[in-house]
């Protein structure tokens, strides 16, 4: 994102607290990321996009975007019910801004897949004076259907009696509703998003999925999991409190702690270890259960660490290990250090949002209830698509 003293484009992603579908919907979780998380961080790495302002009326979702670097404006309640359209969201915005932006990108959260590269192409159209507006849409080859008086099958688009092939069809386009860039003056005039030379950025139909009910949600979990890399490593380190367990622990009178942990963590991290993949518990936690669950895990331990990317930094070149093959799991601001240092920083599900911007994969599960488990499903899977890829391609030399 530009750091321009005075916006040219401004992107305003609406976010009300009130949802009829889904509660609280735009702090729903995809692989730990809210909607509204995903929507700030792909207008905030659009090279385009000069500033990022969130209208809310709902303390939650305010916390949300303040945390992951969005300006907020605070939406009055007579533009927060069912009825108020987005235009006058986009108005109420830009009406309160000291210096109008020469581009207005409306952004929604309800698409949780949005590239920034895309949303480049689009504004570069509007700000270049080419278009007045030009928003996301996938095409679509299919054969539509409407219904008559009689609600019988009426072909809309095409002729009943002729079927040609797929790549035949001229395709028509479906809005996605990701975003819409748009000339500001021009928008303010009209006071609605499409006005004057308006036109398509074609966006890929994995991107156009519109998240209205939980079923939404469940499909864009699972093509979120395709979009992951393979979590190609050698080694994991993880932190203890908050990663291992619920960052949480039981006090008795005598001040003696004791965590609750995961047997299934201790099942991946037995499988990570059988797989030779290294694994080190790094804690700042002073209290001996950290090393008396390593033990029982059969791996290395270093707590009691002040300074966790110091000491990580001396692991990685001791044991000569490619920072950028390995994985550190983390949950909060401490970790962020030793996240920088390697080439996989993840964060559980839970994780402060420092922590969650700042890494390459968020888990879906909790720190506890686990996570450590579901990374090593994740390293084992990718090692083993990798030697599928290997036996594919053997080598012919002797």
């Amino acid at each position: 994102m530009s750091n321009t003293e005075e916006p040219k484009v401004l992107a305003i992603i609406p976010a009300r607290g009130g949802s009829k579908g889904i509660t609280l919907k735009n702090l729903r979780r995809i692989h730990g990321k809210s909607l509204l998380g995903r929507a700030i961080e792909s207008a905030v790495a659009a090279t385009s996009v000069s500033e990022v302002v969130v209208s809310t009326d709902h303390p939650e979702i305010k916390a949300e975007a303040l945390a992951y670097g969005a300006r907020v404006v605070d939406r009055p309640a007579e533009i927060a019910g069912d009825t108020a359209t987005s235009e006058s969201v986009l108005v109420h915005v830009l009406n309160n801004e000291p210096l109008l932006p020469q581009t207005t990108v409306f952004i929604q959260c309800t698409s949780p897949f949005i590239d920034p590269a895309d949303l480049d192409a689009a504004v570069n159209r509007v700000t270049s004076g080419e278009l007045d507006v030009s928003f996301a849409a996938v095409a679509d080859h299919g054969f539509h259907w409407g219904l008559d008086e009689q609600n019988l099958a009426v072909a809309v688009g095409h002729d009943a009696a002729t079927r040609p092939r797929r790549q035949d069809r001229e395709p028509r386009f479906r809005e996605t509703g990701a975003f819409y860039a748009m000339n500001t003056a021009g928008f303010l005039a009209a006071n609605h998003r499409f006005f004057g030379r308006t036109a398509i950025q074609e966006v890929p139909s994995e991107h156009g999925i519109d998240i209205d009910t939980e079923a939404d949600l469940l499909l864009a979990s699972l093509q979120g999991e395709q979009l992951i890399d393979p979590l190609l490593v050698d080694a994991v380190i993880t932190d203890f409190d908050g990663v291992h367990t619920e960052d949480t622990a039981y006090v008795d009178e005598y001040g003696t702690e004791s965590v609750r942990v995961s047997r299934s963590d201790g099942m991946g991290v037995s499988r990570l270890r059988a797989a030779g993949v290294k694994f080190l518990i790094l804690s700042k936690e002073a209290n001996p259960v950290v090393a008396a669950r390593a033990t029982k895990l059969k791996v290395e331990v270093a707590h009691g660490i002040e300074n966790k990317a110091e000491y990580l930094a001396r692991w990685l070149a001791d044991e000569s290990i490619n920072p950028a093959r390995v994985a550190y799991v983390g949950n909060d601001v401490n970790d962020l250090g030793p996240m920088d240092l390697v080439g996989w920083p993840i964060a559980v599900a839970d994780a402060q949002p420092q922590v969650i911007q700042a890494a390459r994969l968020t888990l879906n599960r909790q720190g506890g209830h686990g996570a450590v488990r579901e990374v090593a499903e994740l390293v084992l899977a990718a090692r083993a698509e990798k030697s599928a890829e290997s036996k594919s391609f053997p080598s012919f030399t002797h």
